[in-house]
């Protein structure tokens, strides 16, 4: 099973858009909590920055299998929470991520790469 991971992002509220801000957030912790509890998902943290200067005040690091993360990605639900959230945040967005044994395979096939080409 190889281990990936979602990096989903996002800046502050839309102005007066505060309180439907704070109610997505909490769909999104019950959405990936049923993941979790359902076996789609192996964990989820939810973080949330001090005020830095930059454009991102939180993130969700989702962990699971990358065959099923990529599923979910693709699934109809995910992309309407994720439309949901990009209309009541600023900066929104999802990226692949790599930890576990998917971060050292990575890091295995850029020091192959990498000597190929010296």
């Amino acid at each position: 099973m190889a281990m990936g991971a979602l990096f989903i992002g996002w800046g502050p509220a839309v102005r007066g858009r505060e309180q439907k801000a704070l109610e997505v957030f909490q769909e999104a912790l019950q959405y990936y909590g049923r993941l979790q509890q359902e076996g789609e998902v192996q964990s989820f943290e939810p973080v949330a920055l001090e005020p830095h200067g930059g454009d991102l005040a939180g993130f969700l690091l989702v962990k699971g299998d990358a065959d099923k993360l990529a599923r979910l990605r693709a699934s109809d639900e995910f992309i309407a929470l994720n439309t949901r959230a990009q209309l009541i945040v600023e900066n929104f967005g999802v990226s692949g991520a790599f930890v576990g044994d998917g971060l050292q395979s990575l890091f295995a096939d850029f020091g192959k790469q990498a000597a190929a080409l010296t």
